[in-house]
């Protein structure tokens, strides 16, 4: 009798070997990611600098950039398929260099919508769609694991990027702390994306992965246009949108927000890098996790942090205490990341695999309305009512509303 495969070999048998450098490849690339952190990180500087008349105009600029990251998401996953991961990731690096080069120039409103319009195809290019189509490729039993080590890149290249913008920017000035970025994403990410991204050798069944899904698993997957009759679509649908909404809103305002209450420029910086890094880990537990426990639970326990982060920063409108600061940061830090992992898992869970890039693709139109409306709503309310009050109220109410809602997801191939 032969004894069953280890609890290590369970847990992260799948990366050894080329697949091991290929994980460590989308990590970075996913860096690359968190360059779109900068705009936030350096909100009080652009302000001051292009002599902004108010928050809104910032936080308009979240609009062109979700507007072309949206857009050419589709685009991207067809070239990730038809020209191969590596070259869209290359690409995507080459272009943020020339983005921030013209970053570091700008001297308007325009330019600054102009730039981020940039950043937001940067983002399409280097984000989820992908490095997801990559590490779906090369791993199957701890795909969970694997997309929370690639995911974490995103939130480790934020602080990491927002660090070293702001330390340049401390000891010269804030176009040369943009300016800082352009060698990274050429001699960083842009070598990462050629020599460490591949796609794997075509397995045969003698040789495909241990876990991979037999063929019969796919036989019931539903297609978007089926997808659309099921309650679950539009349940996960909806509760992606109020994320963007509440996620963006937050992103563009928390280190002003944090200025607000008391804080120097440089504590409410390291309190949002902290919230940014902190989706390292969280990413990775959730992916280790979501691997063991079922996945609708892992969806519903992520949304509910993310509603009682809401409530915590809701309460520090009142009571700004160094305590709930550092529970805010913890809590939303780790919520926010962790999404991004589970949610891929919990529409494989609901609809199958075969059909699952267009269903997310269908479902990530949501990023553009939820996304660029959130910050704006924000700053409208801040720039009117001279506080956040009622927007973090509804951000509150929303991500309980949400919360709830997850609560009737569920598996839709068995009553399809």
């Amino acid at each position: 009798m032969t004894n069953g495969p280890s609890f290590f070999e369970r847990a992260f048998g799948e990366f050894r070997g080329r697949a091991a450098g290929v994980a460590l490849g989308c990590l970075i690339c996913q860096m690359g990611l968190g360059l779109t952190y900068i705009r936030t990180g350096m909100a009080p500087e652009l302000i001051e600098g292009l002599g902004l008349a108010g928050r809104t105009e910032l936080s308009g600029a979240a609009t062109p950039q979700l507007i072309f990251q949206a857009l050419a998401s589709p685009l991207v996953g067809i070239l990730a398929v038809r020209l191969g991961a590596s070259r869209v990731l290359a690409i995507s690096a080459a272009l943020f260099a020339f983005v921030f080069f013209g970053f570091s120039r700008i001297e308007s409103l325009a330019h600054l919508y102009l730039v981020a319009a940039g950043i937001g195809l940067c983002a399409a290019g280097m984000g989820d769609i992908t490095v997801g189509h990559v590490v779906s490729q090369w791993f199957h039993r701890n795909r969970g694991l694997a997309l929370g080590i690639a995911y974490a890149g995103s939130n480790l290249g934020g602080s990491v990027m927002v660090a070293l913008v702001s330390s340049v920017a401390s000891q010269a000035t804030w176009r040369e702390g943009l300016l800082a970025i352009v060698p990274v994403a050429l001699f960083v990410l842009l070598p990462t994306a050629l020599f460490l991204v591949r796609p794997p050798e075509v397995p045969t069944l003698r040789h495909a992965p241990s876990g991979s899904a037999p063929p019969e698993e796919h036989e019931d997957a539903l297609d978007l246009r089926r997808a659309l009759r099921t309650r679950s679509f539009w349940i996960l649908t909806a509760t992606l949108f109020t994320f963007f909404f509440f996620f963006t809103g937050i992103l563009d305002h928390l280190v002003l927000f944090l200025v607000d209450t008391g804080l120097t420029k440089n504590e409410a910086r390291v309190y949002f890098g902290q919230a940014v890094g902190l989706g390292v880990l969280s990413k990775i537990l959730g992916g280790f996790l979501s691997d063991r426990i079922p996945q609708v639970r892992a969806v519903q326990v992520v949304y509910g942090i993310l509603a009682l982060s809401s409530l915590v920063l809701l309460g520090l409108i009142y009571r700004p205490h160094p305590a709930l600061i550092a529970t805010f940061v913890f809590s939303w830090g780790f919520s926010q990341a962790c999404r991004d992992v589970v949610y891929p898992l919990v529409l494989s869970h609901c609809f199958g695999d075969r059909y699952l890039g267009e269903i997310y693709g269908a479902m990530t139109l949501t990023l553009f309305p939820g996304g660029a409306l959130g910050p704006i709503f924000a700053a409208q309310l801040h720039d009117r009512l001279g506080d956040y009050e009622i927007a973090f109220g509804v951000f509150a109410a929303l991500n309980v509303g949400a919360f709830l809602a997850l609560l009737f997801v569920r598996n839709e191939r068995r009553r399809d």
